[in-house]
């Protein structure tokens, strides 16, 4: 698919045709632009060759009816990973941590509360194939760094749910949290989301998208100063430097003490909140100690951890409920905004750091 030549074949056309063709893609699903009636059999012609809809992919359903996981292939025969999560309303764990200061944003609040009123419809994309970070308990880090994904290419995870979902059961919601660093391809994904909350085509607000990033400094930095109001969010996992270089190999590069630093001159810059994610894994990070250094850490107003269980990667293995529970009772003891995930999609491999592109 490549959804990124649009305005270039339909330079020479009357503006509208640009209209035309992105509702026809972004909103009436077409697969084909056959179907666009609307456009010139020469131009139809023209579009299914220079601009392809069709999407390549397999389809994997949980058990559960809660998630699907899309192996998509790619033009040079590499494969990725996509996740769509449906998160009922007694399922909504993690939105909580999107909103604003209310001094600042007040419409936010209201935002927030008609979300978490409504079913969502989540999609987890990936930005890269395979991950050059190799961390530890990611599936995708072991498989190595393959490539950055182009716009199309990420455009593509997104539409091919779209499609599979159809009527009225919208996507609300889209996190790059899959394969690979997103800010190890930067440019690629803030084009994506810029094509996506396109009014005239995908049309889904800033606020709906998340970027969850390992700690790439420089990437923090220049979210700041993006015009759309982004979710951000850290992989944190550990609470002193030591154990997250030997878990996460880049905190050698980017120590918790210079991400913090970044976090909090993107929070004065944007006054929006940032969420912590903490995998909880067991024996490793999850003692009544590390809750306490945790609980330091997270003191800051616009600070939100986001408990999350581990998924079977390697010798990894999730903590118990017990030490989940009152882990998280030591923050909310400290007064720290805390929450714990639901898992989704054990069973077919599509929880959080099990993606690894396999047929």
């Amino acid at each position: 698919m490549k959804i990124s030549v649009l305005k270039n074949i339909l330079a020479n056309e009357p503006k509208y045709r640009l209209e035309q063709a992105k509702k026809a893609v972004f909103v009436d699903l077409i697969k084909s632009w056959n179907e666009a009636t609307t456009l010139s059999a020469q131009l139809r012609d023209e579009l299914n060759e220079k601009c392809p809809l069709e999407i390549k992919a397999e389809i994997f359903e949980s058990k559960d009816g809660k998630t699907m996981k899309a192996l998509i292939g790619l033009d040079d025969g590499l494969k990725i990973e996509s996740v769509l999560m449906k998160y009922k309303r007694k399922d909504e764990l993690d939105s909580r941590f999107r909103g604003n200061d209310r001094k600042r944003h007040r419409e936010d609040s209201e935002e927030d509360m008609e979300d978490r009123r409504k079913n969502r419809n989540t999609v987890c994309v990936s930005s890269q194939v395979g991950c050059a970070l190799g961390c530890g308990f990611c599936a995708t880090g072991k498989m190595g760094f393959k490539r950055n994904l182009l716009v199309d290419e990420i455009i593509e995870q997104v539409l091919f749910f779209k499609r599979l979902l159809k009527g009225n059961n919208k996507i609300t919601n889209i996190v790059f949290m899959g394969m690979g660093e997103p800010f190890l391809n930067y440019d690629n994904v803030l084009t994506t989301i810029k094509i996506l909350n396109d009014p005239k085509g995908f049309n889904l607000g800033a606020r709906h998208f998340s970027i969850s990033t390992a700690g790439i400094i420089e990437g923090i930095e220049k979210l700041a100063f993006e015009e759309l109001q982004i979710n951000l969010a850290i992989s944190l996992h550990a609470t002193d430097d030591n154990l997250r270089s030997k878990i996460m190999p880049i905190n050698k590069k980017y120590p918790i003490k210079k991400i913090l630093a970044a976090v909090d001159k993107y929070i004065k810059k944007t006054n929006r909140k940032v969420m912590f994610e903490y995998i909880m894994i067991n024996g490793i990070n999850d003692n009544e100690r590390q809750a306490g250094e945790l609980a330091k850490l997270m003191k800051k107003p616009l600070y939100f951890v986001n408990l999350i269980p581990c998924n079977l990667v390697g010798d990894f293995r999730p903590s118990p409920q017990k030490k989940v529970e009152k882990f998280k009772e030591i923050l909310k003891k400290n007064r720290v905004q805390v929450n714990q995930r639901y898992s989704f999609g054990q069973d077919i491999l599509a929880a959080c750091g099990q993606l690894a592109g396999k047929s």
